[in-house]
């Protein structure tokens, strides 16, 4: 094969490499309130943000009882933020978390949504997903 042969092998090989890192979505995976989106498949790296309704004026948060540690790393505390049409005080909001995919392996990230007080009552909510990170 001549030097002048082994450019054109090149550029296939170049575009066979980007197609295939082009295909692991890199993008963030946003949840709001939805376990239909579950169970999720992430690429390392790769950032989810999780939105769940709450209203802690009632007594009620959410309590992370399985964050993934295995799979996914926290970028942060729960930020709880209200619309800011609500002017009403009391008013519901949302409590958001932010991970990122850390490693491959496979998780769980399950929280409930109680009084914390109450220890021996069961959750009024609770949100489970099963996550895999490949």
């Amino acid at each position: 094969m001549s030097l002048a042969q082994s450019p054109r092998l090149l550029l296939p090989l170049g575009f066979a490499f980007v197609a295939g890192c082009a295909q692991q979505p890199t993008g963030p995976v946003v949840i709001q309130d939805q376990q239909s989106d579950c169970p999720l498949s992430l690429s390392p790296g790769q950032p989810l943000v999780l939105t769940l309704p709450s209203n802690p004026t009632t007594g009620f948060r959410w309590v992370v009882r399985d964050a993934a540690t295995n799979v996914l790393q926290s970028l942060g505390p729960e930020v709880y933020s209200t619309p800011e049409d609500a002017g009403l005080v009391g008013s519901a909001g949302q409590s958001t978390w932010r991970f990122k995919a850390s490693q491959p392996g496979e998780g769980r990230l399950h929280l409930d949504y109680q009084r914390p007080w109450e220890t021996d009552v069961a959750p009024a909510e609770s949100f489970d997903c099963q996550v895999s990170v490949k």
